[in-house]
């Protein structure tokens, strides 16, 4: 549950970052933020299928800060890739 929880999380400001770094791209707070949550889910849950080691050492209750640190990685990534994708599309929709 923490693994989602981080992804979701970093996802959102991943999202929200991207949307403010690359203003072209920016769908206003609540769009960067609902693109960058789903983002970070979807990719923070491949990083941990791909990875089985992080997965098992969640599951396990063992979970040290390179966990945790794969999943804020994954999950920001993740939010920022998906709120750029959303926003080309927006921008490619709008004209």
């Amino acid at each position: 549950m923490e693994q989602i929880l981080i992804n979701l999380v970093a996802g959102a400001l991943g999202g929200a970052g991207s949307g403010k770094a690359l203003p072209q791209f920016d769908m206003g707070s609540i769009g960067n933020i609902i693109a960058g949550l789903v983002g970070g889910g979807v990719l923070g849950q491949v990083v941990t299928a791909v990875w089985p080691s992080v997965a098992a050492s969640l599951q396990s209750g063992n979970f040290d800060i390179g966990s945790i640190i794969t999943n804020v990685i994954s999950g920001g990534a993740g939010g920022a890739i998906l709120q750029v994708i959303v926003g080309m599309i927006k921008n490619s929709m709008a004209k």
